[in-house]
């Protein structure tokens, strides 16, 4: 009996989870070629210490980027970290069925949930592949913001994960934004975009998670260059 039900929950996450495929998935396919040509257009502007921190390959690594720099996520992982499997935390949306498809053309592997749906496994399993010595991705103010808002729960796994923290943004020199949530930065092709890192090799254990996100969360604000209104 309990088997029965442990088994109904599954499929009704699964159903639950959107996911892209038929021709809609083929049609992304082509898309993602034309993004992936675009995104390696960009000139990144990188010091010596920050292409180190970028690129440390030695241990599991928990890497923590705004939301809306998820266009240039893609071209991080290709450039920087393509020696390494990464694993992201993507909403099981039909929004966050895009993203981990687009995602997935540049290595990194989805795991879908989000603060309200799968939280607890989704956390579970993100954990679990620190342990299985892969990264792990976060977008701490995803999936529906506020933008900028470093959640609680993006510090709860890093603490949980006991690995390095990665802080990646920085400043898109010229950039469209859209006009969500977030304010989406599209860097235009051939622009500029300058990387700050800052690199910690474990979240304070004498921290509550709260302590741990507003921390994590004044570290990543300081050094994004930006100007939301």
């Amino acid at each position: 009996m309990y088997e029965e039900r442990l088994k109904k929950k599954g499929e009704e996450s699964a159903a639950k989870t959107q996911h892209i495929a038929g021709w809609r998935y083929m049609l992304f396919w082509l898309l993602s070629v034309i993004l992936r040509l675009w995104g390696a257009t960009l000139r990144f502007k990188i010091t010596p210490e920050n292409r180190r921190l970028i690129s440390k390959s030695d241990i599991p690594t928990v890497v923590i980027i705004w939301h809306n720099w998820l266009f240039v996520a893609s071209e991080i992982i290709r450039r920087y970290r393509y020696h390494r499997l990464m694993y992201g935390l993507i909403s099981a949306s039909s929004d966050g069925a895009w993203l981990a498809a687009f995602l997935s053309f540049a290595g990194l592997k989805a795991i879908r949930g989000s603060s309200s749906y799968r939280a607890v496994m989704a956390t579970r399993e993100l954990v679990n592949q620190i342990k299985a010595g892969n990264d792990i991705a976060i977008t701490p103010d995803g999936p529906r913001g506020p933008c900028y808002r470093f959640k609680p729960g993006a510090a709860l796994i890093a603490r949980q994960a006991k690995s390095p923290v990665l802080l990646i943004t920085g400043k898109f020199h010229n950039a469209w934004r859209m006009k969500s949530w977030d304010r989406f930065h599209l860097p235009k092709p051939f622009s500029i975009v300058e990387f700050h890192c800052r690199y910690y090799d474990n979240v304070p254990k004498k921290m509550t998670n709260d302590e741990a996100a507003e921390f994590l969360g004044n570290s990543l604000k300081e050094i994004t260059i930006d100007s939301i209104e």
